[in-house]
């Protein structure tokens, strides 16, 4: 299989500069059929299998050394670490985790220091054609279900026209760009030719000599699909992409303020499309025309959609901890079950959501996908039931410290069998409501003294299904009154033989 780069080199030559597959074949050293192959090839999707990344031996200090290069631009020149000096104090302050050579880490700081030191000297006005685009993200906080979220807002503009959309996400990862990406794409119904990027780093992996950029493969297949070229800004340069910096402000000042409040993020997403294609009908700036106009003859320059879909996703192999919880990004855990501490899974992670699957990619357990703050997702239903046989150990989790007050009042009450059976019926309840709502059931519980199963089980179909109301039977007026009837049972003692006494 040929690398992402031979294969963009490939399309370049066959679609773009209109080569013959002969011709490229010649060039490539490559077989025509191979050729043919990736020319006509239109499904970039991610396959299940990945690679694992290697590591090196500077990976884990490489944060420490740009936190000393960022506080050198503090000092006075002859103040700042020279490599010799950042080698000597790894050495010296981290021989736990650093076992790297002197000269590893010169080349290193040698990089970090142009890169952190290049200074440019004027700008340039750059010529956009109608087709190409600019993508950056921007800080917004909204209200999602009363919750107040730190989050981030994508913008695409296309300096061509001024047209541009705007879109919410709780993160500016991978998933989220590519996402916010996809839905725009789909909602014009085609796909710029050329995209400008900053250096975002779920994007950018690397930027190597004379400005060149290794890419992470999930971006490159991406932009494979879709067909898109990517340019990428100088590291420090905002003014090359000053159309897209004039929307991130635009957009927040005229469809972010007041503070959005919604229930879903989504629908609120599908709101902003509406309102900027409302807000294209306006002239523009410079051009004589409304700027609607102008964005319609963009669009016949650009690419139409492929064929098939692409599903945006990212695959990690993770082991569970002793207590069945697997990290992602390091500083987010999520819970799948007791039952597989210390065993793999695999996480199938979106923008919003982290699926866990079992070694056959079956779905074991889907979490919301964490951001900011909150570091724990924590399905509990699982782990009830390792609690129903230790059911003293309910009090010391933090389940039962989040428990509402009548559910933790009738737990109080219960004794070791008592609690084993309220466990149970609480895990059967929690896959049919929250646990707010199966609060009330035992709140119902207790009032009426009910600590089996059964009636558990039948306070719950009361509060949910309600009280069955029996109405009396209204009989017809020709139906005859009947005297009633009284059993004699000495009858039956004489029949068998009993007598009567």
């Amino acid at each position: 299989m040929l690398t992402m780069e031979q294969q963009k080199y490939i399309k370049k030559c066959c679609i773009n500069k209109g080569e013959s597959i002969n011709s490229v074949a010649k060039k490539t050293g490559h077989h025509w059929s191979t050729i043919k192959k990736y020319v006509e090839k239109e499904d970039f999707n991610q396959p299940i299998k990945i690679r694992q990344k290697r590591t090196t031996k500077l990976d884990k200090v490489k944060p420490i050394i740009d936190q000393w290069l960022l506080e050198d631009k503090k000092a006075k020149p002859k103040q700042r670490h020279t490599a010799k000096r950042i080698y000597d104090r790894l050495c010296e302050e981290y021989a736990d985790i650093f076992s790297a050579s002197d000269r590893t880490v010169r080349e290193y700081v040698s990089k970090r220091k142009k890169e952190l030191y290049d200074d440019t000297e004027g700008y340039v006005p750059l010529n956009h054609p109608g087709g190409e685009a600019q993508v950056d993200f921007g800080e917004v906080e909204f209200f999602e279900k009363g919750t107040k979220i730190s989050g981030f807002h994508l913008n695409i503009s296309f300096p061509n026209s001024n047209a541009g959309y705007v879109q919410l996400f709780k993160g500016q990862n991978l998933e989220c760009l590519l996402t916010g990406l996809q839905s725009i794409f789909k909602h014009m119904g085609k796909v710029p030719n050329k995209i400008w990027f900053d250096n975002l780093s779920p994007v950018v992996s690397k930027i190597e000599k004379q400005g060149k950029r290794k890419l992470t493969e999930g971006f490159e297949r991406f932009a494979l699909h879709y067909g898109f070229e990517h340019n990428f800004c100088n590291p420090n340069s905002g003014h090359e992409k000053g159309s897209v910096e004039s929307k991130v402000g635009y957009y927040r000042r005229n469809f972010l303020v007041p503070i959005p409040r919604f229930d879903s993020i989504d629908e609120f997403n599908k709101k902003l499309f509406v309102k900027a294609d409302e807000d294209m009908k306006r002239a523009h700036y410079k051009k004589d025309a409304y700027i609607s106009k102008l964005f319609e003859l963009e669009r016949i320059m650009m690419r139409d959609l492929p064929k098939k879909d692409y599903e945006v996703y990212r695959l990690e192999k993770a082991k569970a901890d002793a207590y069945g919880k697997v990290k992602l990004d390091k500083d987010y855990s999520y819970s799948i079950s007791p039952a597989f501490s210390g065993k793999e899974v695999w996480l199938k992670i979106t923008h919003s959501k982290v699926h866990i699957l079992n070694e056959d990619y079956k779905t074991i357990l889907s979490h919301n996908r964490l951001n900011g703050k909150n570091y724990e997702s924590m399905d509990w239903v699982p782990y009830l039931v390792l609690m129903q046989k230790r059911p003293t150990a309910l009090k010391y989790t933090s389940f039962y410290d989040d428990m509402p007050l009548d559910l933790k009042s009738y737990f109080e009450k219960c004794d070791r069998e008592e609690k084993k059976v309220g466990l149970k019926v609480l895990s059967k309840l929690l896959l049919e409501m929250d646990l707010e709502k199966a609060s009330e059931v035992f709140k119902l519980a207790e009032e009426k003294n009910l600590r089996d199963e059964d009636s558990l089980t039948a306070a719950y179909h009361r509060l949910t299904r309600g009280v069955l109301e029996i109405k009396d039977i209204k009989l017809s007026m020709n139906v005859p009154n009947l005297d009633p009837y009284i059993t004699n049972n000495s009858e039956y003692d004489i029949f068998l033989k009993g007598g009567v006494q």
